[in-house]
């Protein structure tokens, strides 16, 4: 059985779409990944069939609309009557959805955020296209995953679908982990740097501690703004922005750490309802954290110890939550983070995706004798 799996990035750094089709590969489909040329084409090796389709436009809105219509002519070139097709995020759906439609096979949807709330989309015109496609393909899709319980309850209220959760978190770090004596001690953020993921509030926080540096990991259109705004604060002896690192390089750094941060702000509900991929990056290195009371980490709160909250995103409040971790030390959460570490693995998820896989054949592709 053939999965074809679209998304709309060039792979590079990609954990969801990666973990996902590692698990189909595992449990014996034949994968083929479909990315694009957006952002470059980074040379990159994976133990299945990957291409990307090259974009000529140089605007994001125009790169859309070119991947759209490419996607949906590349689908209908490799698919098949025995392939599943998997769309992942509402930027690739229109051309899966019409493509399962014609050729009469099963379409999986995979997203990995609310895409109409995202704080990009909020207050411009282009959001009103991204609605009417969710609105128009969402109740329609019947095999649906997305990444956290709110996001399920969201989708489900609004669209009258009910997702599977299969929340994006890594698979268990099995190797013993050893805690530096760090100095100055490690303050950590990873992720992309764009708009509504507290990094202004964490890079003015560093006023307010002594005998730290804040290293950001990560890309994004917000990156030279903030390296500006390093600048303008004289703080550019507190923070390093260390660019863009594959997972291997990254989980390094993030092990050195003393402190990780998920201050994400309220930019509409698709922040607000996420489950970071760095809160659950940090848990499996064993470091604590400090983050924002949105409801997933709340739920995370509430069952571990893994580390501090804070209810708003004042850098003086961020700071003293900070100390507070940087006071207790890492061994202090360390057996809460391994018991995390146990529950919030990929191997946890990953029967969820084999199941509904299962259920897709069955339910689409019985033999004769069944």
């Amino acid at each position: 059985m053939k999965v074809l799996v679209s998304v709309f990035n060039n792979l590079y750094t990609d954990q969801r779409v990666e973990k996902v089709c590692r698990t189909l590969d595992e449990a014996g489909y034949k994968i083929e990944l479909i990315g694009n040329s957006w952002d470059g084409l980074p040379e990159m090796s994976r133990p299945y069939y990957f291409s990307r389709i090259f974009l000529k436009s140089k605007k994001l809105r125009f790169a859309y609309l070119e991947f759209q219509i490419k996607l949906y002519r590349e689908l209908l070139k490799k698919a098949d009557q025995n392939t599943i097709l998997l769309s992942n995020d509402l930027d690739s759906l229109w051309p899966n959805y019409l493509v399962s439609k014609k050729l009469k096979i099963p379409l999986v949807f995979d997203s990995h955020e609310i895409f109409t709330e995202m704080p990009a989309l909020q207050g411009r015109s282009v959001k009103k296209i991204w609605k009417f496609l969710e609105n128009k393909l969402v109740p329609k899709v019947e095999y649906m995953m997305t990444e956290s319980e709110s996001y399920a309850e969201w989708f489900q209220k609004e669209y009258n679908v009910k997702p599977i959760v299969v929340r994006n978190i890594p698979r268990k770090i099995t190797d013993e982990i050893t805690f530096p004596e760090n100095n100055p001690k490690i303050i950590l953020y990873q992720g992309a740097i764009n708009q509504s993921r507290g990094i202004p509030q964490a890079i003015l926080a560093m006023n307010f501690l002594e005998d730290v540096i804040f290293k950001i990991i990560g890309d994004g259109p917000k990156r030279k703004e903030y390296e500006d705004f390093v600048l303008k604060n004289n703080l550019q002896n507190k923070v390093q922005f260390l660019g863009k690192m594959v997972p291997d390089e990254m989980r390094k750094v993030t092990k050195a750490a003393d402190v990780g941060l998920s201050l994400e702000e309220n930019g509409g509900v698709s922040y607000l309802y996420s489950l970071p991929n760095k809160v659950s990056d940090y848990i499996q290195a064993k470091v604590p954290l400090v983050m924002i009371n949105f409801p997933e980490m709340m739920r995370i709160k509430k069952q571990f110890n893994v580390g501090e909250v804070v209810g708003d995103h004042e850098p003086e409040n961020i700071a003293e939550k900070i100390k507070i971790v940087l006071k207790n030390g890492r061994n202090f959460y360390k057996k809460e983070l391994e018991e995390a570490g146990r529950i919030l693995c990929w191997e946890e998820e990953e029967n969820k995706i084999r199941n509904l896989f299962k259920k897709v054949e069955t339910e689409n592709f019985q033999t004769e004798n069944s």
